[in-house]
């Protein structure tokens, strides 16, 4: 979705926790959800608004976390939060490393919100243009623990935390996503006047719509579903997100014109483009970077990552696709069969047993089961080609680097270590030997034995 906003902003997004309830070792925006870290979802929101600068916000030693930001924004910037002393604190390290001088609007996000839209942010950023603070805010049927948005005749007054709430105002069901936008002209003197004066010693983000009140700034809110703003702080939580957007990404396949037979067995990730026409049979999944063409069979328990599949092919069952695969038009994946780096032209066949790695495969070749290109000596890869109308014998080895050519045969139970011409056989195997009546008598001692 492209919806470019229409005025000067620029974004920070809070990636610093360390994600404690997630009891994991890997920083919690880097967890996956549609095969994608939960920060992904939120860069790739932001990034078709054309922010003017997107601030990340991360802990000393993250640099895992850098890495995976310059992949959805390469011009992105860090700002690093030595001491984790609440969101108040986070966004004024930001601002003071990265935006001290800026004036227009500032969006600030949580890199735990994966579901959020850019329709959703194009909104609050509309808003933001007509008033100094606006809050994403959110219904809740169950708000407890979530603070509450206080809004007296449709503005915002204050954001009071669930613990701090009266009893009357713990029946307001409009709670805080912790998402907002602020004028950049007024933020450095928000985020200066914050107290720590809390149990947990805290700056908090939520105390500066008080303060802008008290200043006289104007404040409302923008209200979304809970469903896109919810935050990712457990394993439980990142299931159900996962829940969430697989049913969202089955929709748009269907609607798309996809047919899937059982969608609850398949798995896509965010990514996965597929064209019309395109079965899919049950308990398949998708990982990054998938591409699949018109007319295409996608067999149960396939997987498929980073690879094309063009119109009217058929993969699977069983089939593996790994990163960097061309599957050409009407070819054959079939059981068992896994291909990596390859590109297996139009009308190619490998429809049993076979590793394909690294290799090139003409057009209307045929791989036998059992085939596999020995493409890896323990310190290099090398390629294997296949020409056109090929024909590799079952149970084959073909020692890379080589090069079977046009219409060439390569017959069963050989390894092939050197090219093959066009139209050439190549067999390599050992005699065979017949022993008139030995198989009766070596049965016949075993027998006894």
């Amino acid at each position: 979705m492209t919806t470019e906003y229409k005025h000067k902003f620029s974004a920070i997004v809070l990636a610093a926790g360390r994600g404690t309830r997630m009891r994991s070792k890997l920083p919690k925006v880097l967890h996956k959800l549609g095969g994608e870290p939960l920060l992904g979802h939120v860069l790739s929101a932001i990034a078709p608004l054309s922010p003017e600068h997107v601030v990340t916000v991360i802990a000393p030693a993250m640099e895992s976390v850098q890495a995976a930001g310059r992949e959805y924004i390469p011009g992105g910037h860090f700002a690093v939060q030595h001491e984790q002393l609440g969101t108040g604190h986070a966004v004024r390290s930001a601002v003071e490393q990265k935006l001290s001088a800026y004036q227009d609007t500032v969006l600030i996000l949580c890199g735990d919100t994966p579901l959020i839209s850019s329709a959703t942010l194009a909104r609050l950023l509309d808003a933001a243009a007509k008033a100094d603070v606006v809050v994403l805010g959110m219904r809740m049927l169950n708000p407890t623990g979530y603070g509450r948005l206080i809004t007296i005749d449709g503005k915002l007054k204050q954001i009071v935390e669930c613990r701090d709430a009266t009893p009357e105002q713990k029946k307001v069901d409009l709670c805080n996503s912790g998402m907002m936008a602020f004028k950049g002209k007024y933020l450095g003197d928000l985020l200066a006047g914050l107290k720590n004066d809390n149990n947990a010693g805290e700056y908090y983000l939520t105390d500066a719509i008080a303060a802008a009140v008290a200043k006289g700034l104007t404040c409302t809110v923008v209200e979304a579903d809970s469903a896109e703003l919810g935050g990712i702080n457990s394993r439980l939580q990142l299931a159900e997100a996962e829940h969430i957007l697989q049913g969202a990404l089955r929709r748009r396949a269907m609607e798309q014109g996809a047919t899937l037979i059982d969608p609850a067995t398949v798995y896509f990730s965010r990514d996965t483009q597929l064209g019309q026409d395109v079965v899919v049979h049950p308990s398949v999944v998708f990982g990054r970077g998938v591409v699949v063409g018109d007319g295409v069979e996608i067999r149960s328990f396939s997987h498929l990552e980073g690879a094309r599949v063009e119109a009217h092919a058929i993969i699977g069952p069983f089939a593996r696709l790994r990163p960097g695969t061309l599957v050409g038009e009407s070819a054959h994946v079939g059981n068992f069969v896994e291909l990596k780096n390859t590109n297996l032209k139009k009308g190619a066949k490998a429809n049993h047993l076979a590793y394909i790695g690294d290799s090139e495969v003409g057009e209307s070749a045929n791989i036998g089961a059992g085939t596999i290109t020995c493409n890896y000596d323990g310190v290099n890869k090398y390629k294997t080609i296949i020409g056109p109308e090929a024909f590799i014998g079952s149970n084959s080895s073909l020692v890379a680097p080589v090069n079977i050519g046009a219409g060439a045969v390569v017959g069963a139970g050989s390894v092939i270590v050197g090219d093959v011409p066009d139209g050439a056989l190549a067999i390599t195997r050992a005699d065979q030997k017949i022993r008139e009546g030995k198989g009766n008598e070596l049965r016949a001692r075993k027998k006894r034995h």
